[in-house]
């Protein structure tokens, strides 16, 4: 569909950020028809915009980025500093000394007080601005069409007028228009509270339709729950819905982590006891006739003395030298509160397509009704739409090309590893995807489904439409009514199903992801039954190598007292394979599908959690239902649960997790947000030595805790008992404060940040 230009003052409604861009008078973007949109919007939607127009319009709107929190700036955490019972106490003993004449007492104050913000705020400041460098390496992407092809961009580039694509996992990246979609549902709880997703279609809605009743618009900040869409951008930034209630928020005071609250309540209580010990030593000291100005200023060097005040802000450093040291391991923390949890963690449930593997997939075999043949192997085909239904190779070739969601060959081109790596395995093999999808355009698609386990595309032929389809071999072989044979399609019996099913079994035996292949001929789109009566074409056999480094980390987790456990979607027979050559054990191999999980009597309820499976170490053909129920099962037994995830699916999951952790690679932007923690290289061995570091920087806590606290208590002790006994003081006010200032806070700090 090519849009004319609109008129000049229709081009004139698109104008500063914050007004976004304004529609005719008496309209809105969700009630007005999908053409005056795109005029509105002076864009078309079947090429996109120019880079040139892309330019402009960066210019004019700004970047699409929420100033949510902008970054503290130096003087802000200067005066952080002095909000501090701490350096209260310190002025307090500094204006006793004024008052008194001890000048030398007044100026070694000063420099206490001195010292101890310059090392609080150098520390803060690098600390605030490490965490800042972290946050921008989870950008979030978008894909979007400039000059007639899809680019995968940041999402913060994307402007006004840009046409991108979604599908299932993504975060909404600007406010947009529906323009198509297929099976399309979002989760906008985000903006509206609704906890369950909302259907969307490109239909227009009442121009006075509330936010929750727009469905012909997508927001940014939701998230694509199913089905893809094809969409154009219409608000960015700022000028955003949610870009709106991140005004309301900019102000709003930040949390402090549970172990800052703790550590603020023990300095809170020990002040309370050393102001009570402080007032008792210098009423005794006064009553045994020594110097009312000594005594005060005892009193307050012992309340000083005895509050561990570099407590705090070694905790905070020490939090931050640990996330600074596993950003270097490629692990980015959202939550600073994440670390200590990860210290406590008893059981990691694992995916298995690249975190126990390599994920450097690869077509390995090919299984047709002609026979098995290797992906080096694959015959020259002549691929068009009749031969496709005659030519089982022919077809399986076509299918790897249509219905598939890469943009190129390359890793940064979009789709999941498998679909990347049917892509390059047609490449290797002669075959031309993007000739074979020019000879055979998209129309539109069934997103895949969860639940059914399949997805199809629609391809317009001179008569009807040709469906094709991919999916879980249990589900297309059962689905199917007729396999594709030399010559044409034979009527598939029961029999012949269970020896298709056989072959799928043998496949995933020897550790292959495998996946069934289907087409379908159609007279018009879309299907009220799209996944009946297919014709079934044969198998691909896809590999992906096991992680050479992954044993080792295993037997790491063993030796520590981590228990592994292996969740996976695909089949048993994969699943079991994969565990066995990284040395994921089980009691007898035992592999348990997630149905098994969900006919337990106990499986959503609060009973006590069923023992048999709390020993399993492998389950397959999970659902995010039953990865739900795997989580309650493990955490109602006492333990502390991490649980790794890429998909829009395991959101829930990662969330019910104590910690959640995201493929950062191939995850959607939907679980990384859900995330407590982000893996930048969804490796397994990052999974471990994030909870290796989590427990370093326990121990250090703890190991620092209890010096500084041996170290205070025996001053007030020495002088408490002195003063108590009528004795001379052995330790002067001036030397509780030089010895709190040697040997506190740059001892604390080494032990604080000790790398374990």
């Amino acid at each position: 569909m090519t849009t004319s230009p609109p008129a000049k003052t229709e081009i004139s409604r698109i104008s500063a950020i914050g007004d976004g861009v304004r529609p005719p008078p008496g309209s809105t973007v969700w009630s007005a028809p999908i053409s005056d949109v795109a005029r509105l919007l002076s864009t078309d939607i079947e090429v996109g915009l120019s880079d040139s127009e892309v330019t402009g319009r960066r210019r004019r709107f700004g970047p699409n980025v929420l100033d949510v929190r902008p970054p503290v700036g130096a003087f802000e955490i200067l005066v952080r500093q002095f909000r501090s019972v701490i350096i209260l106490l310190l002025a307090g003993a500094f204006v006793v000394a004024l008052i008194f004449g001890e000048s030398l007492e007044a100026i070694a104050i000063v420099a206490v007080i001195v010292l101890n913000t310059a090392i609080g705020f150098v520390t803060e400041l690098r600390a605030e601005r490490s965490m800042e460098a972290l946050l921008r390496l989870g950008s979030q992407s978008a894909r979007a069409m400039r000059s007639g092809q899809v680019r995968i961009v940041p999402a913060e580039e994307l402007v006004p007028g840009d046409v991108v694509t979604l599908e299932a996992g993504d975060v909404v990246p600007a406010d947009l228009r529906i323009l198509e979609s297929s099976r399309l549902e979002s989760d906008e709880s985000v903006l509206t509270g609704e906890s369950l997703p909302v259907s969307k279609a490109p239909k227009p809605v009442g121009v006075n339709s509330p936010i929750h009743e727009r469905s012909s618009m997508l927001y940014k900040g939701a998230a694509v729950s199913r089905g893809t869409a094809k969409c154009v951008v219409f608000a960015t930034g700022q000028a955003t819905e949610l870009g709106q209630i991140a005004d309301l928020s900019r102000r709003a005071r930040s949390e402090s982590t549970p172990l800052e609250r703790r550590l603020d309540r023990l300095g809170r209580r020990l002040v309370g006891l050393t102001v009570i010990i402080g007032v008792l030593i210098a009423v005794i000291g006064v009553a045994t006739d020594k110097d009312l100005y000594l005594m005060l200023q005892t009193a307050v060097a012992l309340a000083v003395a005895a509050i561990p005040e570099g407590l705090p802000i070694v905790a905070t450093i020490a939090l931050a030298a640990g996330v600074r040291r596993m950003a270097r391991r490629n692990v980015l923390v959202n939550r600073l509160a994440s670390v200590e949890t990860l210290g406590s963690t008893h059981v990691i449930f694992t995916d298995k397509t690249g975190t126990l593997t390599e994920n450097r997939m690869s077509v390995a075999e090919v299984v047709t009704a002609e026979g098995r043949v290797e992906a080096d192997d694959f015959p020259d085909v002549q691929i068009d739409a009749s031969l496709a239904g005659q030519d089982p190779f022919a077809g399986i070739a076509l299918v790897s090309a249509l219905c598939n969601d890469v943009v190129s060959g390359e890793d940064n081109g979009g789709g999941e590893p498998m679909e990347r790596a049917l892509f390059r395995w047609l490449d290797e093999s002669g075959i031309c995807p993007e000739d074979l999808r020019g000879d055979f355009p998209r129309e539109g698609e069934e997103a895949f489904d969860p639940e059914v386990k399949m997805m199809a595309t629609y391809h317009r032929l001179k008569h009807g439409y040709l469906m094709a389809i991919k999916g879980a071999p249990e589900e297309v072989i059962v689905s199917s009514t007729r396999v594709i044979a030399g010559g044409g399609p034979r009527t598939l019996d029961g029999e012949q199903r269970e020896g298709w099913l056989d072959h799928s079994q043998r496949m995933g035996m020897s550790g292959q992801r495998v996946l069934a292949m289907a087409i379908k001929m159609i007279e018009d789109r879309p299907e009220r039954d799209p996944y009946s009566g297919l014709d079934l074409l044969g198998l691909v056999g896809l590999y992906d190598p096991p992680r050479e480094d992954v044993r080792s980390s295993l037997a790491d987790c063993e030796s520590a007292g981590l228990t592994v456990v292996m969740v996976t979607g695909d089949q048993p027979g994969t699943a079991a394979s994969v565990a066995a050559s990284v040395g994921l054990g089980n009691a007898g191999g035992r592999v348990v599908l997630g149905s098994e999980v969900s006919e337990l009597p106990d499986a959503l309820s609060g009973a006590p959690p069923h023992s048999d499976l709390l020993d399993v170490r492998i389950f397959a053909r999970v659902s995010p239902r039953e990865k739900l129920d795997l989580i309650s099962m493990h955490q109602r037994a006492g333990r502390v649960v991490a649980m790794t995830g890429d998909g829009v699916n395991d959101a829930p999951a990662l969330k019910k997790a104590d910690i959640g952790i995201a493929m950062g690679a191939r995850g959607t932007e939907v679980a990384k947000e859900a995330a407590d923690v982000v893996l930048l290289d969804d490796a397994f061995t990052s999974i471990v030595e994030a909870i290796r570091q989590g427990r370093i920087i326990f121990d250090n806590i703890r190991t620092f805790v209890v010096y500084l606290m041996s170290c205070n208590l025996s001053e007030v002790l020495v002088v408490g008992v002195s003063t108590l006994a009528g004795g001379p003081l052995p330790i002067l006010p001036l030397q509780i404060l030089f010895l709190n200032l040697v040997t506190d806070v740059f001892p604390a700090l080494a032990l604080g940040v000790s790398p374990g």
